[in-house]
């Protein structure tokens, strides 16, 4: 059986969003911790910490909220999966509701967001998006 790291990753932060947590600690990885820059650098999430937690880094990942206790993360999809990988030339990158979401890319320059993958003219598989 094969996990999905980027999969649990979102549900992590999801399941922590409707439980109102304050932060939420998953283990690290570079996927991981760039995806989480992208949703720090769009404003998605607050900020987020490297920790060691039993010996191992982790990532905490302090969540955000709006001023009446809504998440600013309205949410989370996973579209690129083990099972069905899905792959995007640069000029044929989905938007995300209008373009007030954001789909998360690994590219051959590294995670980006899908703004800057145009930007720099690359396509590459399109991770999840985030609303």
């Amino acid at each position: 059986m094969q996990t999905d790291p980027i999969a649990d990753l979102l549900t992590c932060v999801r399941n922590a969003l409707r439980a109102r947590k304050e932060y939420v600690s998953i283990p690290r990885s570079r996927v991981k911790e760039a995806v989480v820059r992208i949703l720090v650098a769009e404003g998605f999430i607050q900020d987020y910490r490297v920790v060691e937690k039993e010996g191992f880094p982790h990532l905490k990942i302090i969540l955000k909220y709006d001023a009446a206790g809504q998440p600013a993360l309205r949410g989370l999809k996973r579209v690129s999966k083990p099972s069905l990988r899905t792959y995007v030339k640069a000029d044929a990158i989905p938007t995300v509701r209008n373009r007030l979401g954001v789909n998360i890319l690994s590219t051959s320059r590294g995670v980006l967001a899908d703004r800057e993958a145009r930007s720099l003219h690359v396509g590459g598989e399109v991770l999840c998006s985030v609303w």
